[in-house]
């Protein structure tokens, strides 16, 4: 890929692009990591929420169940497991990506999220 290629690329993932955190935000995740399965129904609204921000942006999910280290589960890698429970749940055509890296993206959903203004209300906050 050359230069321009991959600007475009950029570019377009920039402006067209959310990610959204699996695991308690889409998921309800009410275990924690349990067996290392996808076990849990989706949260109140979640569906309904991909299908409609489908309509304006490509839906990537981020995810730690997708790291290349986990392990299978029944034979299967987290990114495996998310896509059956995608399925199960008929939204898999809105996706676009499961990824457990940090994709560009116009913003994150993500529930263990700290919005950044300042290092000083950031230390505030978490002190």
């Amino acid at each position: 890929m050359n230069i321009s290629d991959y600007n475009k690329l950029q570019s377009q993932e920039n402006t067209h692009q959310i990610a959204i955190d699996f695991d308690g935000v889409i998921h309800k995740n009410s275990k924690g990591f349990y067996d290392g399965t996808v076990y849990d129904e989706p949260i109140e609204g979640a569906i309904e929420a991909i299908k409609e921000l489908s309509q304006k942006y490509e839906i990537v999910i981020f995810t730690a169940k997708a790291k290349p280290d986990r392990p299978l589960v029944n034979g299967k890698t987290g990114s495996e497991l998310i896509w059956d429970w995608l399925k199960k749940h008929n939204i898999q055509q809105y996706i676009k990506k499961v990824t457990s890296e940090k994709p560009r993206a116009v913003f994150y959903i993500d529930d263990k999220g700290i919005k950044f203004e300042s290092w000083d209300k950031t230390l505030n906050l978490l002190n």
